[in-house]
């Protein structure tokens, strides 16, 4: 991807409300303009920019002014170009009904619309003129307006008033964030780059801008040919960010220093703590510069910057030894108010090792265990490496071990989860160190075998019965992760609740997989029960269980959802689950989040989405050294790059795959990769055959969920009669509406039964399947024209048109079916090779036919398409 020109003005995204709310406001007659508020930097003049023209549109002749401090020491100064020359001002009231007669042009007809921005800055003089050039109606105003900037009257008459529409401009939330990045870079970004950017930029899409462009240029926003990341610490922006950081920064009072300092290294900070370091006039003053924001929330009033960028700046000025007293000083009063917040002891831990290098060791460990609590693994490591070895034990060996697992290093984590397993004493010790150490080999470093001879190691050193039960749940986890659903028979006496279990992280590694298991043997819905009571049990005991985050039950819950037909809801699940994660650092949850993600948008139909959340798992997976998620992150990509028609990319990431070890779960995830490689080259034929022994493979292993998407995709290309017989088989015992819905889709196109494919397409739609519904709409359109009844064809076109357009520009065997309505089976996959560029005699021997055969059935293909050429015949099957 070529390197995008960040230097223009960012496309507008965002910002979709208030361009709809202008027009509606625009379009009644009693409007007299739109002004429009919000902080410096937040995107005024950029909306503004974009509402002038649609006033054009609307028959208003467009002027504009840039107010400004200079300007205003002179009257009329900001708008004295667009008065018309030879009036005389002398007398103001005679002179400004001049100025509007003129506007106004002969017999009153002209209207004008003048965009003002910073409109706070304007001369009193010009305020009244167009104040009464909009009463007369011969101007309306769009103008923006700087949050916290004093108005004079005569600007606040301008933009008062009921025909006056006010804007409050908000900052961007993460979702708009994401939006305005990836116009701009022209590509997906990893999802804690958003957040990491959205943070520090606190929403200001201009200070996004300037930190986009900081990172380019430093080379830590890189993209590796998918997706966009920052890599390493966020570089701080470009020179003229830190001109307007510093600009903002030097205006404070030299006062008002070590209470910005005090928040700069520890906000939030409570309001009596920053009272002590500065007086109240002083701390109003920052307020209302927009320097610091006052938080009330119950009986506690805290105090922090207003800006994330601001503290950056800050740090950089504080030196050494001012900075060391500010944050012991900050420890002390903490202490001497008794240390009552939750998190107080981690800070004040967190403080001390900044200030000094070094904390208690009681503190240490303490706050590492509250770091914990919260799922901040990076402060949870900073802290437990700080311990002195003299202080280390089982315990704390075993918390670092599992914070370096979260973090992304396996080797690390082994190392250190060794030791702890070396010191271990008595049953509760030895079996935490081996449920996260097996763990660890088996997620983190890919190593099952040892994984589980450790299990069973520790289970002949355990004398409690219970001990025993939880490895072999443990065991149970690694064996259904490692594609093994028999696996589920061991899990047969797990309770619904982890209970009094002697180490709950076992029970609910348990209850994770154990979700997931069901859903492999074709209980879906029993699958999506248990895996929403696993999320609540993990919740009511989080504070015991070691690992990992809450959130990673939502994983086997979107999957789950997904098996059982209810696509809506997988979606939102995910969505919910990295909201749960945003403030959390959890590495390889993120990435399996991100591999879930991507596998439900393939199933909605949402191609280039997948893609997006496929390559995020691949980028993290690579960056965390996680072995697992490669192989199934890849295949999947290849798969979405496939079927948006993007043969080199699916080609690469195909080849890329096959360097990783398959993943039990994911295990024919390479089938279904090859498959859509093969249908994006044409080959039809091929591809069928892939799925089929695909779906053979995985009826053999007990794996029925993936057998159903095999069968599924079997159904799209062409294979519906080989797919219907076991289709109709496991439809007799799987739960859910997915296999159901598949069935009936694949009846309808061995039957070519038209009103039976529409009534699947409104199915489909219903379970939020975009693609599938699509594919039977067109479907369907085609076979009411082949059993001629092409005045049904319409509508099923038009529903099918409706659909695809919500499958971001994918191209499917059934999603062109209306366009190849004609061609039989035969002539179909033919014309599809030939479109894809095969020669006729390759494809002659791909297909065990005589060239002769082959050029007759395309001869025939084009006379019934009315084409002439093979690139005619790519256009006509829209491939």
């Amino acid at each position: 991807m070529s390197m995008p020109d960040t230097a223009v003005l960012w496309p507008l995204v965002g910002r979709e409300l208030e361009l709809a709310s202008f027009d509606a406001v625009w379009a009644a007659r009693r409007c007299q303009g739109v002004v429009i508020h919000g902080p410096a930097g937040i995107g005024k003049t950029r909306l503004a920019r974009e509402c002038l023209p649609r006033a054009v549109r609307a028959g208003f002749e467009a002027g504009q002014a840039t107010a400004s401090v200079p300007a205003a020491a002179v009257p009329l100064g900001a708008i004295a170009h667009l008065i018309p020359p030879g009036l005389d001002l002398v007398d103001p009231v005679r002179g400004f009904a001049a100025v509007a007669r003129a506007l106004s042009g002969p017999g009153g007809r002209r209207r004008w619309v003048l965009l003002v921005d910073d409109l706070q800055w304007l001369d009193a003089a010009s305020a009244v003129l167009l104040r009464q050039l909009m009463d007369a109606g011969v101007v309306r105003l769009i103008g923006t307006v700087r949050s916290g900037e004093p108005v004079g009257d005569a600007v606040g008459a301008l933009c008062g008033g009921d025909a006056v529409h006010r804007v409050d401009l908000e900052p961007f939330d993460v979702r708009a964030t994401e939006q305005a990045l990836q116009a701009a870079l022209g590509g997906p970004v990893v999802r804690r780059t958003v957040e990491d950017l959205h943070e520090a930029s606190g929403g200001n899409i201009l200070f996004l801008r300037e930190l986009v462009l900081g990172a380019l240029a430093a080379g830590t926003l890189a993209h590796d040919g998918e997706i966009w990341e920052q890599s390493g610490r966020l570089a701080a922006g470009t020179r003229r960010l830190s001109e307007m950081i510093d600009a903002r920064l030097s205006a404070a009072p030299d006062r008002a220093r070590p209470a910005l300092e005090l928040l700069a290294l520890c906000e939030p900070v409570p309001l009596a703590d920053v009272l002590a370091t500065t007086d109240l006039d002083t701390l109003t003053a920052l307020e209302e510069s927009g320097l610091v924001r006052v938080i009330a929330c119950r009986r506690r009033t805290t105090v922090a910057l207003a800006h994330p960028l601001y503290g950056e700046a800050l740090r950089r000025r504080i030196p050494s030894l001012r900075r060391t007293k500010l944050l012991l000083d900050q420890v002390d009063r903490t202490k001497a108010a008794g240390a009552r917040r939750a998190d107080d002891t981690r800070r004040m831990a967190a403080w001390q090792l900044a200030a000094t290098g070094t904390a208690d060791p009681a503190l240490l460990v303490e706050a590492a265990a509250l770091a914990r609590y919260a799922h901040d693994y990076a402060q949870a490591k900073t802290l437990l490496e700080a311990l002195p070895e003299d202080d280390q034990t089982t315990a704390t060996r075993l918390a670092l071990g599992e914070a370096l697992f979260e973090l992304g290093a396996p080797v690390g984590a082994e190392a250190v989860l060794a030791a702890a397993d070396a010191g271990a004493r008595g049953d509760q010790e030895k079996l935490s160190v081996a449920v996260v150490r097996s763990w660890n080999l088996f997620w983190g470093a890919g190593r099952t075998p040892e994984a589980l001879a450790l299990i069973a190691d520790a289970d002949a050193g355990l004398a409690g019965a219970e001990g025993r039960r939880m490895l072999r749940y443990h065991a149970a986890s690694i064996r259904i992760s490692d594609g093994d659903p028999s696996a589920l028979g061991l899990l047969d006496d797990m309770g619904d609740e982890a209970g009094d279990a002697p180490d709950p992280t076992g029970w609910l590694t348990a209850a994770m997989m154990k979700s997931m298991a069901l859903t492999m043997r074709g209980r879906a819905t029993d699958g999506v029960a248990w895996a929403e009571q696993a999320y609540r049990a993990h919740l009511a005991i989080a504070d015991r269980a070691l690992y990992p985050h809450p959130a990673a039950q939502l994983i086997s819950l979107s999957v789950v959802l997904r098996d059982a037909g209810r696509f809506t809801e997988a979606r939102a699940n995910g969505e919910r689950a990295h909201a749960e994660l945003a403030t959390s650092a959890t590495q390889l949850t993120r990435t399996w989040i991100a591999f879930s993600r991507g596998q439900v948008e393939l199933s909605c139909g949402h191609p280039a989405s997948a893609r997006r959340w496929f390559a995020e798992a691949v980028r993290r997976a690579r960056s965390q050294g996680q072995i697992r998620p490669l192989n199934p992150g890849l295949n999947g990509l290849a798969i979405a790059a496939a079927q948006l028609g993007d043969v080199a990319a699916a080609e690469q990431a195909v080849d890329r795959a096959r360097q990783y070890p398959p993943f039990g779960l994911n295990a024919e995830f390479g089938a279904l990769a090859e498959a859509w490689l093969r249908v994006a080259r044409g080959d039809l034929g091929g591809a069928r055959e892939v799925l089929r022994e695909g779906a053979e493979r995985s009826r053999a292993a007990g794996h029925v969920s993936m057998e159903v998407w095999l069968l599924t995709d079997l159904v799209r290309i062409g294979g519906a009669s080989a797919a219907l017989g076991r289709l109709a088989e496991v439809a007799e015992t799987a739960q859910g509406d997915l296999v159901p819905a598949v069935l009936d889709l694949a009846r309808a196109l061995a039957e070519d039964d038209p009103e039976r494919l529409s009534a699947v397409a409104q199915t489909m739609a219903g379970m939020g399947a975009d693609l599938y519904a699509a594919e039977a709409a067109s479907a369907a359109a085609a076979a009411f024209r082949r059993v001629g009844r092409p005045r049904r064809a319409p509508v099923a076109a038009r529903l099918a048109a409706e659909l695809a357009a919500l499958c971001e520009g994918v191209r499917t065997p059934l999603a062109v079916a209306e366009a190849a309505a004609p061609l039989t089976a035969r002539q179909r996959d033919i014309a599809a090779l030939a479109a894809a560029g095969v020669a006729s005699k390759d494809i002659a021997a791909r297909l065990q036919l005589s060239v002769r055969t082959v050029e007759n059935h395309l001869q025939n293909a084009y006379s019934r398409l009315g084409v002439t050429t093979r690139a005619e015949l790519a256009d006509a099957l829209g491939v």
